[in-house]
């Protein structure tokens, strides 16, 4: 069955398992790339602020857990806020901090390798409805997390 949603399944399954095998081969299993990807922006992020840059439906908690796993993997420290000791700050590491340009370019090669049969045009195309699928699903659940 090819309908939209197995399909749209189907790839984010290939994508997932791809983009794990090429985040492994740097020491980051698929996911800390995205609090990787938060943290090179902005270092000394709170997880509530990581999971917010994220723009993906992910809890803090999540970010938390995580975040263990990194910090025992040598990507990451936790730090006490110096004003608020309340809260924890997460610190890339130096291991952390040169990962991020082969990480970056095995995701630009596997996002090359996944679209190299699909045109400019094609791209462009998949990109927008993409982006317009995320902020109709994204309105969606901002409305039923209201009431």
């Amino acid at each position: 069955m090819d309908d939209f949603l197995t399909l749209l399944v189907r790839t984010h399954k290939l994508l997932q398992a791809a983009s794990d095998e090429a985040m492994n081969r740097h020491g980051v299993r698929i996911g800390q790339n995205l609090i990787l990807e938060a943290l090179w922006e902005a270092d000394g992020l709170t997880p509530g602020e990581v999971a917010a840059r994220a723009r993906l439906p992910i809890t803090t908690p999540t970010i938390v857990n995580t975040a263990t796993r990194m910090e025992a993997a040598g990507l990451l420290t936790r730090r006490r806020d110096p004003n608020d000791g309340r809260l924890v700050r997460l610190y890339l590491t130096d291991r952390a901090r040169a990962a991020r340009q082969p990480i970056q370019e095995a995701r630009r090669r596997l996002e090359d390798h996944a679209t190299a049969t699909l045109t400019d045009e094609e791209r462009d195309h998949l990109r927008t409805a993409l982006t317009k699928i995320i902020q109709r699903l994204d309105a969606d659940q901002a409305d039923s997390n209201r009431g």
